[in-house]
């Protein structure tokens, strides 16, 4: 059992970023509905309280009572949460002048408080509150100022319970790791949970789970199921079965190439060329929601029928991970998508479900992997969605399409390696637009494609930024395309942001 510090969400864009920083200080931590504490949870050593959309006054706000929690566990309140503990003792909160924004810098800092051991007067912090508390609770110590802001960070006296009105876990908070790693060490906490724990626990617990039980796994080439069919192989060995579909919408060769890497991992692996099958179910189709939903049914079918073909499976294994779960629940509670990778399987099959990643970050997968010796090659490739490239061909997919947008992008991501380019970017894709364009070649006109580049930087996909490639790179890119690949005469590139774009063009 895992010690853990339990994260209460009011609804901060943030509070996964809480999550993952805390995980970075090797402290397993777990994020819930600000409402659904664990009440009871011999492992839990330490609460925080995230920040929020709403101010403490809202009609709307996010209320609980925390009565059974603070003065039982040390308690951190972060902007919202360190609002919400003045305001709910007896303290004035108000949309008053004193508003912070953006960077902030600490002005006095009471070094004796052992949240704030080691930061300095001068270090600088990141707010972001309209609020602001103005009159603390006659128990509540003022700890850290800033010019505009009196009460930056206060100690409760008499508790283990601390509020600060800035975000140590975003990045341009100085010392927030420090300030974080404080409080860790006021729980008591021994900040064990690394990668190798992590498998250590995690293959004994599926050990204990499945015995001697069958498993089967659809595998998509990506780093989720690539994990977890590695730590599952650990576990239970032959009794795992990978099924890895090819529906014709994969990247050029990457059927052979992913089967080839899997080989080394010493899975059993039955890959299946459905090719024929997902084409004739697409034809014709050009809404992006249909051809989701054809190539969800059509690789359940495939799915299922290979998982018929073998002998008393139980379990259905799944890639899930972290944010997958928080995100399958609003902080009410209620279901806002499914999280499970294969919508429909386990219902239509009778399966359990194993999922061995649910506790992680798509950051921790990455490090879990590579403790588990996996080729980088497998662990850093970028993220690439289900219906492959079938959301990238942005009109009805044809196999000649498919064979256009495979070569372009094949280009393309083959120089971000060569140039050394492709580990700095979250996610690159080539699309091919429905639009067909004038030009040049020889001494003949072409009427001919347009290929889209996109290359983002991002850490968890939330947000992300367009990739600032290099001028010289990109016209590379572009020669070779145009002239390499049969039916493109035409190479633009993004330079869209999420938000308000979206990665994926579909």
């Amino acid at each position: 059992m895992h010690e853990k510090v339990i994260i209460l969400d009011f609804g901060s864009q943030t509070t996964q970023l809480i999550g993952r920083r805390i995980r970075e200080l090797n402290m397993y931590c777990e994020i819930v509905p600000y409402n659904k504490f664990p009440l009871g949870d011999e492992a839990v050593r330490g609460v925080i309280l995230s920040g929020s959309p709403y101010s403490v006054y809202d009609e709307k706000a996010f209320t609980v009572d925390l009565s059974s929690i603070r003065g039982t566990y040390p308690v951190l309140g972060i902007c919202y949460g360190a609002q919400y503990l003045a305001y709910t003792s007896g303290g004035h909160v108000e949309n008053a002048g004193s508003r912070e924004y953006g960077r902030a810098c600490l002005t006095c800092v009471h070094a004796d408080d052992p949240l704030l051991k080691g930061i300095c007067a001068g270090s600088d912090v990141w707010a972001s509150h309209g609020d602001t508390i103005t009159r603390l609770p006659a128990s509540f110590r003022v700890v850290a100022s800033t010019g505009d802001v009196e009460a930056a960070a206060f100690h409760v006296e008499g508790e283990q319970t601390w509020g600060v009105q800035f975000h140590p876990e975003v990045f341009h908070t100085a010392d927030g790791m420090q300030l974080l790693d404080n409080f860790l060490t006021i729980c008591g906490c021994k900040k064990d949970w690394t990668p190798a724990s992590f498998i250590e626990s995690t293959v004994a617990g599926l050990k204990e789970q499945l015995k001697d039980d069958k498993v089967i796994l659809a595998l998509s080439g990506g780093v989720d199921s690539s994990v977890t069919a590695v730590l599952l192989n650990k576990a239970i060995g032959k009794n795992l079965t990978c099924i890895f579909v090819d529906h014709g919408l994969l990247r050029k060769n990457e059927f052979e190439h992913v089967l080839k890497d899997y080989e080394h991992l010493g899975l059993h692996v039955t890959g299946v060329n459905a090719k024929d099958k997902f084409y004739h179910a697409l034809a014709g189709v050009a809404d992006p929601e249909e051809k989701r939903k054809i190539i969800g049914k059509g690789f359940i079918d495939v799915f299922d029928a290979e998982a018929h073909k073998l002998d008393a499976v139980k379990w259905l294994g799944q890639g899930t991970i972290y944010p997958d779960v928080i995100e399958s629940l609003s902080i009410t509670g209620t279901v806002i998508k499914s999280h499970h990778n294969v919508g429909g399987l386990p219902e239509k099959m009778n399966l359990k479900l194993v999922e061995p990643l649910r506790l992680l970050f798509k950051d921790e997968v990455r490090k879990v992997g590579m403790e588990l010796g996996m080729t980088p090659r497998l662990i850093k490739r970028h993220p690439f969605p289900g219906p492959g490239l079938g959301i990238r061909i942005i009109s009805d997919i044809t196999p000649e399409k498919v064979e256009i947008l495979q070569d372009a992008d094949a280009i393309y991501i083959g120089l971000l390696h060569e140039w050394g380019i492709y580990d700095n970017v979250w996610q690159a894709a080539a699309i091919l637009l429905p639009i067909r364009s004038v030009g040049v070649m020889g001494d003949e006109r072409t009427y001919e494609n347009t290929v889209v580049l996109r290359a983002v930087t991002s850490t968890d996909a939330m947000t992300a930024d367009w990739a600032r490639l290099p001028y010289d790179f990109l016209a590379k890119v572009s020669n070779e395309i145009i002239n390499k690949v049969k039916g493109v005469n035409r190479v633009v590139y993004d330079v869209s942001s999420k938000p308000p774009a979206t990665i994926e063009w579909e």
